[in-house]
């Protein structure tokens, strides 16, 4: 339409007007096969509105030709050709559509170049096998970028579909190097990470913190009278207590050894740290009672030791986690399942604050 318009601007009166009527096929054409084309139909539809459409954009680019005459006769005929590689070349079309619309372009050329008077046959069979050539040599072309952009999709997909099963294995991976096997919950690995995310590497909590060192009595008797099943079994159901007396929303529980069990309380101050300790007791303690189906040798009450940091406090998780080791060790010296809150005396000693 371009080509066209230039021409009109250009060429004689006598020359251009008659350039117009075939070019005016164009116009409708192009918007007829855009509105098949801007919503999903039938395939055959499609195929049909496309094929069509070019035959007629291809034979209004040869009358051009033929209408203007002379030199303008042959020069549209190769236009005619150069707009059918074009549309071979963009149209991400299924390779039967592609041939026809190869073929379309040749057969045209072929029968304007029989009724050109101004060259003869040899010429015009010749030059039509030359066109030919180029245009099967576009679809061959064509069909070699289309298979290679196919396969650059699967290897696409392939190396997606890798990296995510590589990344739910590494998820796997980190889960279960987080995991105590044993009770499900967190690991003492995944705990200490967890205190340096909340120190943020300084030497205090942002909003406080208290941790709660749990241990459960007697633990090695009930492993050599009653075997390890039991132990187990006793290690499995002080987890699940402790994690249905907690923020499960905020605070986090980890199993730190072989029956201790260490509790992070964020944001949370000595009396709350000390209450959350107490309801964790009772409630072992109670269990065995409220759980008929649990043997009562199977469940030993705890000892706690508490330790809490304030908001203003500066002291590292280690120093907090010593405290609470402190308060747990004197729980189990002055008659075991108990709560003893740790608190350093204003002249340095330390004394122990009980709960019973």
């Amino acid at each position: 339409m371009l080509t066209l318009a230039l021409n009109m601007l250009i060429l004689p009166r006598g020359i251009a007007v008659p350039m117009l009527l075939p070019g005016a096929i164009i116009p409708p054409v192009a918007i007829g096969i855009d509105l098949v084309w801007r919503q999903p139909r039938a395939t055959w539809l499609q195929g049909t509105a496309l094929i069509a459409g070019m035959f007629l954009i291809l034979l209004s680019v040869a009358l051009v030709g033929v209408l203007a005459g002379g030199e303008f006769y042959e020069r549209h005929l190769n236009v005619m050709l150069f707009v059918a590689i074009t549309a071979i070349i963009i149209f991400g079309i299924p390779l039967a559509w592609t041939l026809t619309i190869a073929a379309l372009a040749p057969g045209l050329y072929l029968i304007f170049q029989l009724l050109n008077p101004a060259i003869e046959l040899g010429s015009a069979v010749a030059a039509t096998q030359f066109f030919a050539s180029g245009i099967f040599a576009t679809v061959a072309a064509r069909r070699i970028m289309t298979i290679l952009a196919q396969k650059t999709f699967l290897f696409e997909l392939r190396d997606r579909h890798r990296v995510a099963e590589l990344a739910n294995a590494n998820d796997r991976l980190e889960l279960l190097a987080s995991t105590d096997p044993l009770t499900g919950i967190a690991n003492r690995r995944w705990m200490t990470e967890r205190l340096d995310h909340l120190w943020g590497g300084g030497g205090r909590c942002p909003d406080g913190a208290a941790m709660l060192m749990c241990d459960i009595d007697h633990f090695k008797k009930l492993n050599d009278h009653h075997g390890h099943a039991e132990g187990d079994r006793c290690l499995v159901e002080v987890a699940r207590i402790i994690q249905d007396n907690v923020r499960r929303d905020r605070d986090h529980v980890a199993r730190y050894g072989g029956e201790e069990f260490l509790v992070l309380l964020p944001g949370v101050n000595e009396e709350e740290a000390v209450s959350v300790a107490e309801r964790i007791r009772k409630s072992v303690e109670a269990a065995a009672f409220s759980e008929p189906w649990i043997p009562r040798v199977a469940l030993r009450p705890l000892s706690i030791g508490v330790a809490a940091q304030s908001a203003d406090g500066a002291i590292s998780p280690e120093q907090l986690q010593r405290q609470a080791d402190a308060a747990l060790y004197l729980a189990k010296q002055t008659g075991r399942n108990r709560v003893l809150l740790h608190k350093p005396e204003s002249a340095g000693r330390k004394r122990i604050q009980s709960t019973r």
